[in-house]
């Protein structure tokens, strides 16, 4: 169902009257991430779009949540400015030329996914990135949290609560988020050698005053693993000045190491969030992907990870700062990777004390997408206040064991 935003607080109002199950949707790029869902009712925010205010000199938008990221990011360009968020894995060409923007996602989406790649190492994740939201709970009544200004601090942070809940708590329809600066210069650099001094590069950078928008172990698959350094700045001097000091470290720890201008560097960045085929939209989104594990784990950790067999055959982007990531193969390779190869993967990143969910796999498996977490009684407990009746995305509560 696609309502018009003057329909929309009416129709969940009677949706909960009946006791009708439903699932909150943006523009549907990513429903068949995660557990499927047993629920046929798709209550779709198309319609609830557009920038609704844009103040460039508080550095504050107002959008609706079913909003392209793309049209969000193109109205803000026009001031120079951005929000200082990935695309989305999975995220087709950023040219608005050859897409809708539908690959990218609704803005709503990604704060109900809480998606956040490489750039969190500077910017922090998309939930630090809201001062407000809005809200239609389960039972049509609508809701509010935070403020329009970045130094608000009123009321409950119901604005995390919603950040990767999977729509498990209510329909997002607005959010007040921070914009920064585009940065007027940004330079990359590819790293590659033996993981030991490569994991002291890393180590080396997350001290260091350069402080590089990102700093991400890359792998494609075949292929060496690296780490993809992402430097911006507004002066293009001290941006070489980084670079140069940055080469003249990896030189010295026998690490080779490849420039790239800002076109390359985008390029290396679309191959990271899984993009096939450049420039075809229906290529991007996961329509690929047979495997989509996301992944989480301390940075400190993220060697022996990487130095695991469980990797092969994967490839990866994971934070060196944040220990957040996915590794994913295309679906041609997927009949060649066996369930058993994710659930021991799975057995490792738990055992060094992270997590792994399967966003996508193959139809003939039927691994669970996530565990249960030690939070799971607190988690229920919220879910019930927001949902006494569990309509809303069930089978779908981050931190809950889904049903088989």
């Amino acid at each position: 169902m696609t309502p018009q935003p003057r329909e929309l607080q009416e129709l969940v109002r009677t949706l909960h009257q009946q006791g009708t199950p439903w699932l909150p949707s943006g523009l549907g790029s990513r429903l068949d991430w995660g557990p499927p869902s047993p629920m046929e009712l798709v209550l779709s925010c198309r319609e609830l779009n557009g920038v609704i205010e844009h103040s460039p000199g508080d550095f504050t938008v107002r959008v609706r949540a079913g909003t392209p990221l793309l049209e969000v990011q193109a109205a803000l360009a026009q001031h120079r400015q951005w929000l200082a968020i990935d695309m989305p894995w999975g995220s087709g060409p950023s040219d608005l030329t050859k897409t809708t923007g539908a690959s990218s996602g609704s803005i709503g989406g990604l704060v109900a996914r809480g998606l956040a790649g490489g750039y969190r190492q500077r910017y922090l994740g998309i939930r630090d990135q809201l001062i407000g939201i809005s809200l239609i709970r389960a039972d049509g009544v609508e809701a509010k949290a935070g403020g329009k200004v970045v130094k608000n601090v009123a009321g409950y942070d119901l604005m995390r609560l919603l950040a990767g809940s999977w729509g498990s708590l209510g329909l997002i329809t607005e959010l007040n988020l921070r914009t920064l600066p585009i940065p007027p210069g940004r330079l990359g650099l590819w790293i590659q050698g033996d993981l030991t001094p490569l994991a002291e590069l890393g180590r080396w950078l997350l001290n260091s005053s350069l402080s590089p928008e990102r700093i991400d172990w890359w792998r494609p698959a075949p292929g060496p693993l690296g780490l993809v350094v992402s430097l911006a700045s507004i002066s293009r001097q001290t941006l070489n000045e980084q670079l140069l000091c940055l080469q003249e470290k990896t030189a010295a720890m026998g690490l080779a190491s490849t420039p790239l201008e800002a076109e390359a560097l985008a390029e290396l960045e679309a191959d990271g969030r899984g993009v096939e085929g450049r420039g075809e939209e229906a290529r991007g989104a996961s329509a690929g992907a047979g495997w989509l594990l996301r992944l989480g784990l301390r940075s400190s950790e993220a060697r022996a990870l990487l130095a695991s067999p469980s990797l092969e055959g994967f490839s990866l982007v994971l934070g060196a700062g944040s220990g957040l990531g996915y590794a994913w193969c295309d679906k041609h390779s997927a009949t060649a990777m066996p369930a058993y190869r994710v659930e021991a993967l799975r057995r490792l990143c738990t055992e060094l004390g992270g997590y792994l969910n399967v966003l996508k796999q193959p139809p003939t498996s039927r691994i669970p997408a996530w565990l249960d977490t030690p939070a799971r009684p607190m988690v229920e407990a919220i879910k019930r206040q927001f949902d006494p009746k569990q309509q809303l995305a069930r089978g779908r509560l981050p931190g809950v064991q889904p049903l088989p």
